[in-house]
């Protein structure tokens, strides 16, 4: 199975569950580990993609922010209502059923859409919502 990072960071409420599913599930590498003013951001990313990062990050990393504005953002990342990530794998079908037998939360099970992918999509222990997509041959 190979997937890789299309894009982006990713806000997390606890960096070890989320470490054990990007990492032991995905197979994502980690590459940095830092902790300051009593927040913590973690950088993963596909062994294929040494130069593609993605950061699990605190669902507000502004150390200045406003209690009242973490406390709004930890509500939203609750709720899966920030933005997720999208892989490009080689095999959705193989990657869905590794990560359904993992424990992943399935929101979509595999299917090919009319933007010409073949996709599937989970939640990340979180609530993000990653999706997981195979180009499909013309």
């Amino acid at each position: 199975m190979d997937i890789t990072l299309s894009q982006c960071f990713i806000a997390v409420d606890d960096h070890d569950k989320a470490l054990a599913f990007y990492r032991d599930v995905l197979g994502l590498e980690v590459r940095n580990d830092v902790g300051f003013d009593g927040m913590r951001w973690v950088t993963v990313g596909a062994p294929s993609q040494p130069d593609v990062d993605m950061v699990l990050e605190p669902p507000n990393p502004n150390p200045s922010a406003s209690s009242a504005d973490k406390e709004a953002m930890a509500e939203l990342l609750a709720k899966g209502l920030l933005r997720g990530v999208i892989f490009r794998t080689d095999d959705c079908d193989v990657t869905f059923e590794r990560i359904r037998a993992a424990g992943g939360e399935v929101l979509q099970e595999p299917m090919d859409q009319p933007y010409g992918v073949r996709d599937c999509a989970f939640r990340d222990p979180s609530g993000n919502m990653l999706r997981f997509n195979q180009p499909r041959s013309q």
